[in-house]
């Protein structure tokens, strides 16, 4: 199998062994790339130093805050649209509720846990807390303990951290990749509390967050929207499901199908991280709704995962001509791309164990 990646062209080889498939990655660079073995992430680090230090505090975080505002801004205003009967006012309310509940709960938590959104741990700790579970009703606890602690050090290694808790092989492809992800706000409560179970003080403590969270914005629903009781509670799981597709999708796109490496095969992070991350082609709703980080930067959010949203679109540049001058890959793809990948590939990707891969090199 063959994948183009930027300038480089990388192929994947299929051998056998240990009683599973195995992969070996290899490069053939264009004239005048250099060995991908060279390649150093100190080195494109204090390139990326730079550029953040030369930056002003509105690059470094005063976009995402002025996004995470409006995103705030967009939740109230759904609430406001949907307390109108009239059908299209209606439907642009959830959607816009929707929409600012993701920006909140997601983009806002997943900058906050990678202390990104401000130079203070103690903000980061708060807006974690806050945007994450007050907010999103799951567990910042455990959201760092499975994306920081195993995800990210981890990336695209077998038992660790590469994205088998997004499989479901038991789902048939379509009820997965079109049906099921509409669940995710109902699940996300009960994921949390199986994440924290025998931790019984942060589980708890999770459980009242959460139930305060949901209570306020029923309350809200209610009292603001002139929502029924049952109706409010409706609104809410239905608003909150309006981008459970892309979130879904996002999380394997960027992924699995890449390259997969067990501990004893594993190269070193700057090739563990160019072989193993994708990114997804800009896209303007998703981009705000999710952050760069998580559609358009995710390369360079696994390199440097302290930058903001907005300081890893401006060092993305950087980063690719890095990583293509030294023969390593640039993973991108579309959305749509990577869709019909996964409905075509689902049941090699999706279901089937992943086969190792063993990084070669330059060829």
């Amino acid at each position: 199998m063959a994948t183009r990646s930027a300038a480089v062209t990388h192929s994947y080889v299929t051998t056998t062994g240990a009683g599973r498939a195995e992969l070996r990655w290899r490069a053939r660079a264009v004239p005048g790339s250099k060995d991908p073995n060279t390649a150093s992430l100190v080195e494109l680090g204090e390139q990326v130093k730079q550029i953040v230090s030369s930056s002003s505090w509105w690059d470094r975080y005063g976009v995402d805050w002025c996004i995470l505002t409006a995103g705030l801004g967009l939740a109230f205003l759904g609430m406001y649209l949907a307390s109108y009967r009239h059908p299209l006012l209606f439907a642009s309310g959830m959607v816009a509720s929707g929409a600012g509940h993701w920006i909140l709960a997601n983009k806002g938590a997943h900058l906050a846990i990678h202390n990104a959104l401000a130079e203070s741990r103690r903000l980061n700790t708060f807006a974690a807390w806050f945007l994450g579970e007050l907010a999103g009703a799951f567990s910042s606890r455990g959201g760092f303990d499975v994306h920081i602690k195993v995800h990210h050090p981890h990336t695209n290694v077998v038992g660790l951290g590469d994205s088998s808790s997004f499989r479901a092989p038991f789902l048939p492809k379509y009820v997965y990749m079109f049906c099921a992800p509409l669940l995710v706000p109902a699940l996300s409560p009960l994921i949390s509390v199986q994440l924290l179970w025998g931790q019984w003080s942060a589980m708890l403590s999770c459980i009242v967050t959460i139930a305060a969270g949901l209570y306020i914005n029923h309350f809200l629903l209610v009292h603001f929207s002139g929502f029924s009781v049952l109706g409010a509670a409706a609104f809410m799981l239905a608003s909150r499901s309006t981008f459970g597709l892309p979130y879904i999708h996002v999380n394997i796109f960027q992924h699995i199908g890449l390259p997969m490496y067990s501990q004893e095969t594993r190269p070193k992070r700057i090739q563990l991280m160019s072989t193993g991350v994708l990114n997804l082609s800009r896209n303007a709703v998703l981009d705000w709704v999710f952050g760069h980080s998580l559609i358009s930067c995710h390369v360079e959010h696994h390199l440097f995962p302290t930058l903001s949203d907005n300081m890893c679109f401006k060092v993305r540049p950087v980063v690719r001509e890095y990583l293509t001058a030294h023969g390593l890959p640039y993973n991108e793809d579309t959305y749509m791309g990577r869709l019909r990948l996964f409905v075509e590939k689902y049941e090699e990707w999706m279901v089937k164990l992943p086969p190792i891969t063993h990084f070669v090199g330059l060829q």
